[in-house]
């Protein structure tokens, strides 16, 4: 029999030893069958087409959960791959899964997509859905599959059954489209009304330059018109936002093909931005009681080795020999700082030495996963660690978490969400460390979150061994959540390098180390900072701060006196003197979002004044010089 249990507790049996899904949620009452997108038995998600067995806790899921949503995208993606099937015979398939944004389905064809084969896409999938395909789910032997797949020409789907281990497969059958897929999808087609195509790119099979370039379709669909329409309005204002876009367009960095991909160049008003950023954080260092170091961009393997890394990540790290000795372009900060820890024995009465460096670091990332200055493989990160005795534990993440919030609201975000990353109390053997230390450590971080106020959520298992840890995600100007501030307690470090310091009795006990990074890196930092201000930046943080604007450019004396006092009190000032009409050369600060403009002539020369005009506001009238300047000092020093 299959006993299951519902969410209010009940419990309903079944007779045979295994019942289809179907089944089970029509036994519940109508409601829930015309609702239903799939369900959750025994704590996996198995859809309306399977069948179940044992017992467990079963629950009905439908639009309204984030499962439902995934399961409908997931669904689209093999309409999408049928409409390709019949628009271009011949055409391999690889993988289509759902996406935090959607969907997508990666295809082996002769020549990229077009615009007009994405819009003939489309219509063709509204052609499918109109016919009512039938969707069901058949599980075959791997040999069955791989006849299949075989005699359809399809290499993908050998590779992906070869990497099955189970010697049963789950295959999924959509009108005249036959995938290889583990499901879930919905229980009828008929539910996918609301997409849309988007567009198209190349995407290296598995992500692996070595591998075939693939032609990746990327599309969207909701339950509901209303949220695909108000997805693509953000997705508009998110494309206009583009970092890499204005990164180019106002001149601040570039990732050059010439150099390589995943390596970003900082152009000079780019730099400056960067330089900000790392200056400001660089005085709360000292302020909070950092010491700042400098730490050697390659090591020896050896380090690597015992830290750990060189065994679990050699795969992401760059290698070279030298004089016979392999050596190892750093991937991260770790090991380097507990080489300055252990420069000296400490006491306790020493604790907590907190250290601190904007440290470069290399990881060899696939070049498909690689994305304008979000994901490279050179960057540097505002790196921290923190090495202090267990009772100093709650105190330094009250101090960490504060100082994260303070940074981050300092740069421009109001809106903040916390993930708390657990042990999973079923498998705790997989954890370094002893329980007491992570009972503690969990503490520690859940009352520091909870202490601040902040929104969080427990995500139980999601740990990694070493321990757990806080990320602390903003929300930026278009609603998207970006993680960026991490705290992550590390109890495998300590023992592999046996860092130690004198307790009060005279033993020798092992430090608490802690990892911290504010920003994540600085490249991922400006990027989303470029895009959560559409390249208008603050004051404080814009490349070019105020353009002085001759109206004739004749006798730029007096602009050039302006422009020499706002420079001598620190602003970052230019001169725009071009032979261009003084409406031109205002237009053109505006689209490179300077912040202040000010136009000076006969009249203001002789007033000794200037027209200021600001990016978002206009015409703000005549200020004198001084006074202008003091309203600039006020603004740069309060962040606004």
């Amino acid at each position: 029999m299959v006993h299951i249990t519902l969410p209010d507790g009940k419990e309903k049996s079944f007779a045979d030893s295994e019942v289809a899904v179907r089944d089970v949620v029509s036994s519940l009452g109508d409601s829930w069958t015309r609702n239903a997108v799939a369900a959750e038995y025994g704590g996996r998600v198995v859809d309306l087409h399977q069948n179940i067995s044992g017992d467990g806790a079963f629950r009905v899921l439908t639009q309204s959960d984030d499962v439902g949503l995934r399961t409908l995208r997931h669904t689209a993606s093999h309409v999408l791959a049928l409409a390709v099937q019949e628009l271009f015979p011949g055409v391999k398939f690889a993988i289509g899964p759902a996406i935090a944004e959607g969907f997508y389905y990666d295809f082996d064809v002769e020549t990229p997509f077009t615009p007009e084969d994405l819009e003939r896409i489309e219509a063709k999938m509204h052609e499918i859905l109109k016919a009512k395909p039938e969707i069901h789910r058949e599980v075959w032997d791997k040999d069955k599959a791989r006849r299949y797949f075989s005699g359809k020409n399809q290499p993908y789907k050998l590779e992906l059954i070869d990497d099955i281990e189970d010697e049963h497969v789950s295959i999924y059958v959509l009108g005249a489209f036959t995938d290889l897929c583990a499901g879930p999808h919905l229980p009828d087609a008929r539910r996918i009304k609301s997409f849309k195509v988007l567009n198209s790119a190349g995407a290296y099979w598995r992500g692996d330059s070595s591998k075939t370039m693939l032609q990746r379709i990327y599309a969207t669909a909701f339950f509901k018109k209303k949220d695909l329409d108000e997805h693509l309005a953000r997705r508009a204002e998110a494309e206009k936002r583009d970092h890499r876009k204005l990164g180019k367009t106002l001149d601040l960095f570039e990732v050059r093909d010439e150099a390589g991909g995943g390596l970003v160049f900082w152009y000079p008003k780019g730099a400056v931005i960067r330089d900000v950023v790392e200056r400001y954080l660089k005085h709360e260092y000292k302020e909070r009681g950092y010491e700042l170091v400098f730490t050697p961009h390659i090591a020896k393997a050896d380090l690597w080795r015992t830290s750990g890394h060189f065994d679990y990540y050699a795969d992401n790290m760059y290698t070279m020999d030298v004089e016979a000795q392999q050596y190892v372009l750093k991937p991260m900060n770790c090991p380097g700082h507990i080489l300055v820890f252990k420069r000296r024995l400490y006491s306790y009465r020493d604790l907590p030495i907190r250290v601190a460096e904007m440290g470069t670091v290399y990881r060899r990332e696939l070049s498909g996963t690689l994305h304008g200055m979000l994901r490279v493989r050179g960057f540097t990160q505002d790196d921290a660690h923190l090495f202090c005795a267990p009772e100093q534990v709650s105190e330094e993440v009250d101090k960490e978490l504060s100082f994260a919030i303070d940074v981050l609201t300092a740069c421009g975000f109001k809106d903040f969400s916390v993930e708390l990353s657990v042990r999973d109390p079923n498998d705790e053997e997989k954890y370094a460390g002893l329980p007491q230390e992570w009972d503690h450590a969990e503490r520690a971080l859940e009352e520091a979150v909870q202490r601040r106020g902040l929104e969080y959520k427990r995500m139980e298992g999601e740990a990694v061994f070493y321990g757990p840890k806080i990320d602390v995600k903003v929300i930026d100007a278009i609603g998207r959540p970006w993680q960026l501030s991490t705290i992550q307690f590390d109890f495998n470090l300590p023992k592999r390098f046996d860092i130690t310091y004198v307790a009060k009795g005279g033993d020798r006990k092992e430090v608490v180390m802690v990892h911290r990074a504010l920003l994540g890196s600085i490249e991922r930092f400006v990027g989303i900072l470029t895009e959560h201000f559409a390249g208008a930046f603050p004051l404080w943080l814009a490349p070019v701060q105020v353009v002085v604007l001759p109206i004739s450019s004749e006798d730029p004396t007096y602009a050039e006196k302006v422009r020499h006092q706002l420079h001598e009190a620190g602003m970052r000032v230019e001169l725009d003197a071009r032979d261009e009409k003084i409406g031109y050369r205002i237009r053109d600060a505006e689209v490179h979002k300077i912040p202040y403009m000010l136009v000076v002539g006969k009249r203001e020369a002789e007033a000794s004044t200037v027209a200021v005009r600001a990016r978002s506001q206009g015409d703000l009238g005549s200020r004198k010089v001084d006074d202008f300047i003091a309203e600039m000092v006020d603004e740069v020093s309060s962040r606004r």
